[in-house]
């Protein structure tokens, strides 16, 4: 259920209201937008009679109920688009950013070149794999809590901001000066987690699950915004399906449903959807065209020498040639990149 408070109405007046209701035991989302503030409350509302509320009280404007699960991260409570400033970038309505680096930090050199690499090519964010999930225990599984100091310090050579995945709870302590928090598709539903990054005071990248549904994305980003995190950005890398020819199946259907339903920036993930350096630059341009917020892109120095995902990842010059083809498009839409 939602309260539509009316305009020009004190913050206190505001948790007054807000209050009564906490302390009959329903959960409170506070939404304030440029037009209006609207309150939500998260319970059994069937007991609540909401035309009665709307009458009786001076603050508020109208009232409706809710019928999806994914009330914070939903339109319906937060209609308008919601912007995520991380490290002097905005990520989402009006913006096109583009997020790059290798699928995992190698060395020091390696992160600190590509860095400076994807940085002169316009990129905003410097990605990056310190801890990393494989399905096989023998594959190269990152170079941990080393691998993120490398990644720090290229950070600290660019001035770009990082983003790298979390892997589980005990992580958090090294993840401090990381600026975006990865939630992997595997991690996507592990809600242990999802509440414990949803206490970190910094934006989350969640990616979609490989065989999840996008309510169940939704859901996941729901867990994160109601333990007290609302800078969530939700990220579309594919899904499996029968197809064999690539990796995984981007569905950019997604990009427009997700837009649709919730206020939260929306981006794409080509290189993982693909699993193949040829497709990237396609699927990149086509993410554009259906309305995502931006990109994540794999980029190696040197791809056949990568130690991991090397077959989907761009080499510098053919990420500096898609990243002008992006900039000519970007404009042509009046958005920034």
């Amino acid at each position: 259920m939602v309260f539509i408070i009316k305009p020009d109405v004190e913050e206190i007046e505001i948790q007054r209201f807000v209050s009564m209701f906490e302390d009959k035991g329903f959960s409170t989302i506070v939404s304030e937008g440029t037009e209006h503030t609207a309150v939500c409350l998260i319970g059994n509302t069937a007991t609540i009679d909401m035309e009665h509320v709307v009458e009786t009280s001076d603050i508020v404007e109208f009232g409706k109920r809710v019928t999806e699960q994914y009330k914070a991260a939903g339109r319906t409570v937060h209609p308008e688009d919601t912007i995520i400033e991380v490290g002097g970038t905005s990520i989402g309505a009006g913006t096109f950013t583009v997020m790059a680096g290798p699928c995992s930090v190698e060395g020091e050199e390696q992160i600190t070149r590509i860095a400076g690499a994807v940085k002169s090519s316009g990129a905003k964010v410097l990605r990056g794999g310190a801890f990393k999930p494989r399905t096989s225990p023998y594959s190269f599984q990152g170079l941990g809590a080393e691998g993120l100091r490398f990644l720090l310090e290229a950070k600290r050579e660019t001035g770009l901001p990082i983003v790298t995945e979390i892997m589980n709870q005990t992580q958090v302590p090294l993840f401090d000066e990381v600026d975006i928090v990865q939630i992997g598709a595997r991690n996507m539903q592990n809600y242990d987690l999802l509440k414990e990054v949803g206490q970190m005071d910094k934006p989350v990248l969640l990616k979609r699950g490989l065989s999840s549904t996008i309510e169940e994305l939704l859901m996941s980003a729901e867990y994160l915004m109601s333990s007290g995190n609302s800078r969530v950005i939700l990220c579309e890398r594919g899904i499996r399906t029968f197809e064999t020819m690539t990796r995984n199946t981007l569905d950019l259907s997604a990009v427009v449903a997700l837009k649709q339903r919730s206020h939260l920036p929306v981006i794409v993930d080509p290189s993982h959807a693909a699993g193949l350096r040829s497709f990237v630059a396609p699927l990149a341009r086509a993410a554009l065209a259906v309305g995502a917020d931006g990109l994540l892109i794999e980029v190696h120095d040197n791809p056949q020498a990568a130690l991991c995902d090397g077959a989907q990842s761009l080499d510098l010059q053919q990420f500096d040639e898609l990243m002008g083809d992006l900039r000519k498009r970007v404009g042509f839409e009046n958005r920034e990149m």
